[in-house]
């Protein structure tokens, strides 16, 4: 499991005020990026290697 001590969550932009569906995203750490759910942010983290992390944003660019 990835250390996430230190990490700097935010919420993504499209995520709305109203309390709907959030990610927050911690993209600070050296070789980590770590996505939580805001509404949950004591619970379960998916840890991604950076690469993989742009290549997702990259994709999900393209279909937007």
């Amino acid at each position: 499991m990835a250390d996430l001590t230190g990490a700097l969550w935010r919420k993504s932009t499209r995520s709305s005020s109203n309390g709907g569906d959030c990610v927050e995203v911690a993209d600070n750490l050296r070789g980590v990026v770590a996505v939580r759910d805001s509404k949950d942010p004591s619970g379960s983290t998916l840890a991604f290697p950076p690469a993989a992390w742009v290549a997702f944003v990259g994709q999900v660019a393209e279909r937007s």
